[in-house]
């Protein structure tokens, strides 16, 4: 299983997914586990889902228009995505998980199981100005984040899909 950290640690809360993440590797997980701060490397993470993984998690800031530091977790609508040249729009400095998901499928890889566990961003200005750390409502949401991550971990590992919390979503190239 591969749970991937992404985001900007320039951009304050857009850093959620590698906060996470850094905060999940300093405890053992699972055998057959691998945590991955993939930061803004879309098309590494898009090779390494084609590399064969039995479930993905993925770990990311998700404006969805709910409060600041509400968590999200998403089963893709993959009926939703297209494969009209995904790789070569797939930027490799920016990640956007629909993007990369597609990037799969056009590189000849199928994709397993996928959760994407997501935190409301606070706004924090113009994507121009960067701004290093959280939020206060992003900070607190990182350790909530925790043991959802790890439940979602012991559930795709023994059920395949963690029905109670899921809510199955259209992920596009222009949002998530």
């Amino acid at each position: 299983m591969l749970i991937a950290g992404i985001g900007n640690i320039f951009l304050g809360d857009d850093a959620f997914g590698v906060e996470v993440l850094r905060r999940l590797v300093q405890q053992p997980l699972p055998d057959g586990v691998r945590a991955v701060d993939f930061g803004i490397r879309g098309y590494d993470l898009a090779c390494a889902i084609v590399d064969g993984y039995d479930a993905v998690i993925l770990i990311d800031a998700c404006p969805r228009g709910g409060a600041p530091g509400k968590l999200y977790v998403i089963e893709p609508d993959l009926d939703s995505l297209a494969t009209n040249n995904p790789v070569q729009q797939l930027d490799g400095h920016s990640l956007n998980p629909a993007r990369v998901l597609e990037s799969v499928l056009a590189l000849g890889g199928s994709i397993p199981p996928i959760r994407l566990v997501g935190c409301e961003p606070a706004p924090f200005g113009a994507d121009e100005q960067p701004q290093m750390g959280l939020s206060p409502a992003v900070a607190e949401a990182v350790e909530r984040a925790l043991p959802l991550v790890l439940s979602l971990v012991d559930e795709l590992s023994t059920k395949g899909a963690p029905a109670a919390v899921l809510r199955k979503v259209r992920m596009t190239t222009e949002g998530v």
